[in-house]
């Protein structure tokens, strides 16, 4: 029990909450102690009913996730949400040019997502026949919100580590990643067998499945009731089994490191700096993968591009 100078009771600190301080001392929490919490929203008047169910229940960031943030009604919600609580950062997305970045700053945006199809599941390139190369996107938006001291995410595309310290390296502040985390314990859905080998389940926010379990306003497809009218822009599918996610996240940031250690870079802003781009061609491409040997034990972090 924790008292003031009166003694009176003004809180409780359990073993627990020392063991978990000791165990995870850079966990992200508030000033109350308390793990920082985000969530997601959509447009129109229920994802802004949802916002404020979040902004009552202490959320300390909401996330306007849309497939094309740079429309009117993603704007429009942006700027009312930002009405709502001062304390409450907001990030908009999904955009891949300046302009749509500008945009969701100017109506009030605290970040922006960057990536309009990188995602291991997402169809929108060839189903719509929109978007913008990952890399490109990161380069051009991030420089967009750096006049403006607003950071960029870099959203879908991350495949191995590598990817993840080209996005850092071009100016993203972070990433977001689906595909190589989907495999571990931690995310959802079970683990099954096929072919010899453990897989789990793994779907596009886009695909038929979640769509028609309510992700069709991400993709401004609310209306449509019958799962045969929904037009996709994602596929179902599996990936490998891949046990605790620490293990994974440990290999990231070991390439992230590498990378940092190759480049001369102390920190990230240092690597943003230091770091330069040159174009490969595709020969290029197949000489930085494994190549000329067939694998007989696949390291934890490397798996053959398909």
């Amino acid at each position: 029990i924790v008292v003031d100078d009166d003694f009176k009771c003004v809180g409780l600190i359990t073993v627990n909450d020392m063991e978990k301080a000791a165990d995870h001392p850079l966990a992200a929490k508030d000033d109350q102690g308390r793990l920082l919490v985000g969530a997601a929203t959509g447009t129109g008047d229920a994802g802004f009913e949802r916002a404020e169910l979040l902004v009552e229940a202490g959320a300390d960031l909401i996330t306007v996730d849309t497939a094309h943030g740079h429309s009117a009604n993603v704007i429009a919600q942006v700027s009312r949400i930002k009405t709502l609580s001062n304390k409450v950062q907001i990030i908009a997305g999904n955009v891949a040019t300046p302009e749509a970045v500008r945009a969701l700053i100017d109506a009030g945006a605290d970040a922006v997502k960057i990536g309009i199809g990188p995602g291991s599941i997402c169809t929108t390139r060839v189903v719509a026949g929109v978007g913008v190369p990952q890399l490109s996107a990161i380069l051009e938006c991030a420089e967009e919100g750096a006049k403006q001291d607003v950071p960029v995410i870099a959203d879908g595309g991350i495949k191995l580590s590598g990817d993840l310290a080209k996005s850092l390296a071009a100016g993203a502040e972070c990433a977001m990643i689906g595909s190589l985390l989907a495999g571990t314990d931690e995310s959802p859905g079970e683990v099954y067998l096929y072919n010899g080998r453990s897989y789990k389940a793994y779907r596009g926010m886009g695909s038929v499945g979640a769509m028609a379990r309510g992700s069709a306003d991400r993709y401004f497809q609310q209306e449509v009731k019958d799962n045969l009218k929904l037009v996709p822009e994602g596929i179902e599918g599996q990936v490998a089994y891949k046990g605790p996610v620490g293990a994974v996240l440990h290999q990231l940031v070991g390439g992230l490191r590498a990378a940092m250690g190759y480049v001369g870079a102390a920190d990230l802003g240092e690597l943003r700096h230091k770091a330069e781009f040159i174009r490969i061609t595709s020969a290029g491409m197949r000489e930085s993968h494994v190549h000329d040997v067939m694998i007989t034990r696949e390291a934890p972090n490397y798996q053959r591009q398909g």
